[in-house]
């Protein structure tokens, strides 16, 4: 029998309260320093009441009785009420005891006429019940709400909690941070319950709201601020179209009557001027003491805020500021609990204080007016685009911008810029004017990873006579590229985009022309085929070659490198230098999408990590993926390939949120070079079918050739060379090689695969043509390749042109590409009887190859350097590529044990989603494509780590201690 029933929680209602648990179940047990009481504190919302229900189950579900009782604020005034409560239940019990006692419990249980008996009288009567009761089995008394509790019964309480002794009796009780009760007097220990961390918020919001937008699911993640309570509710109180992103959410997330208790306990209590600097200062969460001296005009000041600090509401820097709320929701709950016309009144006074910031001050005026309002809608336009071109050097002084400054500059330009102009269409005096704005806040919301609002806004833009259909054209085809990946149609309609805009270089503010040149980039590069390419020359042409430099820059890249590679490298060089600090994406994409194309990103990293960091955080998030694959590949090309293997799945996991599955699908052709270099032939044609399968009915030509080339380079290294050669004469057909990528690349693939074929011949005509084309002029990596191709085809000159081949400045740089040469060479030496050089190379191509990973060629070198007499240290073929996280082994040693995902989430305390995006990654790692090998693969890698010593290492020089003459890239 308990005092009220044991109310049972969903496990994932108590995700990362493991520590909170152990310690519970520490004391239960009577192990550790707890002793015989807890107290947990923590503000409201955070559970505490349901870490009570845990302990009262789990007591429960040990044969321990549980006698509970909460405090509430009506009873509070009631003398014994709390004791009533609990206690009641124990009637039969306190029949048995001895007479006074008994009397006392009766008048207690309201059973009994007379007074109420003396407090002592009362307590020991109380105790000795208590005493009684845990003869005959262990109990636990559970109290909630403890600033609640009447005076009496927290006398009593507090008593008996000092006298327990060694009774079987244990005390948990639970008080909001900063609240007085009896359990301060009895000095039991307290443990803070603090808000979730990111990772059990996350599972938490998962497992009660699955399906959520990724905007939508981000945006209460931040607001609930990691508390399980306002994790819970706050989805429940939007619109399925609001969860599921078709519509906008409000500026201030709606609460429910209990998170609004919550939130603005002790809001309504504050005097007038308390209220309204608070309410100040939740409309404008930057607003410095200044700014809000200036909106409250003297009506109020910032030191009114005092009692405000007091009740632990807002903690504020009366120098520095700004006020900052304990919680976000208490921002809420403030602007939901005044009235309309105050709240108006407040952004029309903070826009009046914030004269000096005309984006801040273009959103008061908005939310202050009450109807359609064409000054403000334009203000709003002007807000927008000054947070959309961070990079204007009007906008800011690059030498007076410390790095932090311009970070904090830059988050959230982009996204703010959909807001502004959403705002904006709103508040259209025409209709013209709304479907413009909400056209231009559409592409800005493809920019920052809202795909999910654009269709809306798009479709919201309505078809008013003079709507700018250039725009919705060139919005269109972007939100189509990127999100679906439809390139045949994004192309169509750019096209038709440009005939509507007949002059884009005169717009008045440059929205139209931007994003149709970025549009048709995109779709060019993806497309890999010359249409788009000459409809961005023609867009190009009606602009001053200064205003489109970036643009110009990668069209010469990618249409004709081998003529225009070294004007493109000097214009790269000053364009790059020319960037402002700010590091906005606009030119910078572009730019090194050029540099990409010419085999230069190395020289140019740092800008493109800075885009990263900048827009990573409400900005500009196509731009971060763009930035991580552009990062990739120029890291895959200089044999960095753990690194990018890591900005290749960061950039997915990215992709697949947002929904990018144009880049997604670009990330994944790198995981399959990767996979393919490797040795991981399955899962290389896993990956390839899917990057096919998606890409072509779609046009994207682009994904498909890398796709033939990886599917190339898995054949190579298997030694399948007709396979090898069928693939890489899909990219290109024999003797007729093509500058740009993939073409250029798989020039030295197409001539191995030929001539281990027996199509010498074939081999020769496509160096020639690889020659004559100009393809080694383009970089040092074109030009490495198309020698080492050349040298691979010759016959009596082999000698000279694998050493002119690997001769070349900057070989080096490429180190996958020089290892193959040289294995080659040495591969050509043995056959010609000269082990003595053929072993310099095959140990120094060994070297390259066993750290990159490139297992199957790293063997064939192995094995030639056996056959010159060399003896080598083997490797395990199913040896792991890389090793697992700490987190990953967990994961995966919990699936080798027939876990589902959803069992190793509860255990781990994240969601069935995440475990399998760790088992995704880590299948690769393992060497295996299914969950079955797991266990066989940890048992691998176990042994690997308590391998005896390791065996000798092949020698690095020859016997006349020469070195090769070229050495691998470091």
């Amino acid at each position: 029998m308990t005092g009220q029933p044991v109310r049972s929680r969903p496990v994932a209602d108590l995700v990362g309260r493991t520590d909170e648990l152990e310690l519970i179940e520490a004391m239960l047990a009577g192990r550790g320093q707890v002793g015989t009481g807890l107290l947990l504190r923590g503000g409201p919302g955070v559970g505490k009441t349901a870490l009570l229900d845990a302990a009262a189950a789990r007591a429960a579900a040990a044969g321990t009785r549980v006698l509970r009782a909460s405090g509430a604020q009506f009873e509070a005034q009631i003398s014994f009420s709390t004791l009533h409560q609990m206690l009641y239940p124990l009637r039969e019990p306190a029949a048995r005891l001895a007479g006074h006692h008994r009397d006392a419990l009766d008048q207690v249980f309201g059973l009994a006429p007379g007074p109420a008996s003396d407090p002592l009288a009362v307590s020991t009567a109380v105790l000795a019940l208590l005493s009684e009761v845990a003869a005959e089995r262990p109990l636990q008394v559970i109290v909630d709400g403890v600033p609640w509790i009447d005076r009496a019964s927290a006398t009593v309480l507090g008593f008996a909690a000092r006298r327990i002794g060694d009774d079987p009796i244990v005390f948990l009780a639970a008080a909001r941070t900063g609240a007085g009760g009896f359990f301060d007097q009895v000095g039991f220990p307290e443990r803070e319950i603090g808000p979730l961390a990111t990772q059990p918020a996350t599972c938490l919001l998962d497992t009660r709201w699955p399906g959520l937008a990724p905007t939508v699911r981000r945006r209460l993640l931040d607001e609930a601020a990691g508390n399980p309570l306002a994790l819970r509710e706050l989805p429940g109180l939007l619109t399925d179209r609001q969860r599921g992103g078709q519509d906008p959410l409000p500026a201030f997330l709606p609460l429910n009557g209990q998170l609004e208790g919550i939130f603005a306990a002790g809001v309504r209590a504050l005097p007038a001027p308390g209220r309204q600097v608070l309410l100040l200062a939740a409309l404008e969460p930057d607003a410095s003491p200044a700014t809000i001296r200036s909106a409250a005009q003297g009506r109020a000041d910032v030191d009114d805020l005092a009692p405000a600090q007091q009740a632990s509401l807002v903690r504020i820097n009366a120098v520095t500021g700004p006020v900052e709320f304990r919680h976000p929701l208490i921002r809420s709950a403030i602007v939901q609990m005044t009235p309309p016309a105050e709240r108006r009144a407040a952004h029309q006074a903070l826009a009046d204080a914030l004269a000096g910031d005309p984006e801040r001050r273009a959103w008061h005026l908005a939310e202050a007016a009450t109807g359609p309002d064409e000054a403000v809608a334009e203000a709003l336009d002007e807000a927008a685009l000054a947070a959309w071109r961070r990079d204007d050097p009007s906008t800011a002084s690059a030498g007076a911008l410390d790095q932090a400054a311009v970070c904090d500059r830059r988050r959230g330009g982009v996204a703010a810029a959909v807001t502004l102009k959403v705002r904006a269409g709103e508040l259209s005096s025409h209709p013209a004017g709304r479907s413009r704005r909400l056209v231009e806040a559409a592409y800005l919301a493809v920019m920052t990873g809202q795909l999910d609002q654009a269709p809306r806004l798009l479709a919201d833009a309505g078809q008013a006579s003079d709507t700018p259909t250039g725009l919705v054209f060139a919005a269109t085809a972007y939100l189509l590229t990127t999100g679906e990946g439809d390139i045949d149609a994004a192309h169509r309609l750019l096209a038709r985009a440009l005939d509507d805009v007949a002059d884009t270089a005169t717009t008045t503010n440059g929205w139209d022309s931007r994003w149709i040149l970025h549009a048709l980039q995109v779709v060019s590069i993806y497309a890999g085929r010359p249409e788009p390419w000459e409809l961005l020359n023609t867009a190009l042409a009606r602009f001053a070659p200064e205003a489109v430099t970036p643009f110009r820059l990668c069209y010469d890249a990618y249409v004709d490198p081998a003529r225009t590679a070294d004007t493109v490298r000097e214009g790269l060089a000053h364009a790059f230098a020319a960037l402002s600090v700010d590091g906005s994406p606009w030119p910078v994409v572009p730019l090194t999408w050029a540099a990409v194309g010419v085999d230069a990103l190395s020289d140019y990293r740092y800008p493109v990590r800075l885009v990263i960091e900048r827009e990573r955080d409400g900005g500009a998030v196509t731009m971060v993926v763009a930035g991580l694959l552009l990062l990739c590949i120029d890291s895959y090309g200089h044999g960095q390939w753990d690194e990018a293997e890591n900005l290749a799945r960061e950039g997915l996991d990215l992709a697949v949120v947002y929904g990018y599955h144009l880049t997604a699908g670009q990330l994944r052709c790198y995981l399959a070079y990767i996979a393919a270099g490797r040795g991981n032939v399955d899962r290389a044609r896993v990956l390839t079918d899917e990057i096919t399968a998606w890409a072509a009915p779609r046009g994207v030509g682009l994904p498909e050739a890398y796709a033939r080339r990886v599917r190339t380079l898995a054949a190579l290294g298997q030694g399948d060379y007709e396979e090898a050669y069928v693939q890489a004469t899909r990219v290109n057909p024999p003797g007729a090689p093509s500058a740009g990528v993939p073409g250029r690349l798989i020039v030295m693939d197409l001539v191995e695969a030929a001539v281990r074929t027996g199509r010498t011949e074939e081999a020769r005509a496509h160096v020639a043509a690889a020659q004559q084309a100009g393809i080694p002029r383009i970089s040092t990596r074109a030009a490495l390749i198309t020698a080492g191709a050349a040298a691979l085809a010759a016959d009596d000159d082999a000698d000279r042109l694998f050493e002119a081949a690997l001769s070349l400045p900057e070989a080096d740089r490429w180190p996958f590409e020089q290892a193959r040469i040289q294995l080659a060479y040495g591969q050509w030496l043995r056959r010609n009887r000269d082990a003595t050089r053929a072993r310099l190379y095959l140990r120094a191509a060994l070297d390259t190859l066993d750290r990159m990973g490139a297992r199957p060629w790293a063997q064939r070198a192995r094995d030639e350097l056996r056959a010159t007499g060399v003896a080598t240290a083997t490797t395990r073929p199913d040896t792991p590529t890389a090793a697992l996280t700490a987190q990953e082994r967990q994961i995966a040693t919990l699936a080798a044990t027939g876990l589902t995902n959803k069992q190793i989430g509860q255990q781990l305390f994240l969601s069935h989603r995440t475990v399998g995006a760790h088992l995704h990654r880590l299948y690769p790692k393992l060497g295996i494509t299914s969950r079955a090998a797991l266990r066989d693969a940890l048992e691998t890698i176990t042994r690997d780590e308590h391998d005896q010593a390791p065996p000798p290492a092949s020698p690095t020089e020859d016997q006349d201690g020469q070195r090769p003459s070229s050495t691998t890239h470091r």
